[in-house]
């Protein structure tokens, strides 16, 4: 276990400078990688998907906001409700982002068979904590 938690911590360490050298906090990356550039999201709704209390979520749309990679527009659904709007610049910083996520440089140095059985023996242990459906692939 602890050497899985060794991990863990290089892996954050690692998107936590990426996310930095972006302008980012971890969290606000993350906010910004729930969002779909091409369909205008409720805060309520990121929320959710982050499982987070609609404060916080304001709190991290307004760094968004003020570095300019999101937008709040009203729906023109519902003129009462805002949604969040990635900008061209959000989008740039949000496929960068999800290049960070992605980055699986710790696992070069494992044969295509090793990592086959890593997958599934993380998803094994990992199975019972999703909180949500999981996508083993």
């Amino acid at each position: 276990m602890r050497r899985m938690a060794h991990l863990t911590a290089s892996l954050r360490h690692r998107q936590g400078t990426a996310f930095a050298e972006l302008g980012l906090t971890p969290a606000a990356a993350r906010a910004l990688h729930e969002l779909d550039p091409d369909r205008p999201l409720p805060a309520r709704d990121l929320a959710d998907r982050l499982s987070c209390d609609r404060s916080n979520v304001t709190a991290l749309v307004d760094k968004l906001e003020q570095a300019g990679l999101v937008e709040r527009r009203t729906d023109p659904a519902d003129r009462r409700q805002k949604t969040l709007v990635v900008t061209g610049d959000g989008r740039v910083v949000r496929d960068r982002v999800s290049e960070v996520m992605s980055d699986s440089r710790l696992l070069a140095g494992l044969r295509d068979e090793e990592l086959s059985t890593l997958r599934d023996l993380v998803w094994k242990v990992s199975d019972g904590g999703c909180p949500e459906p999981c996508d083993p692939q």
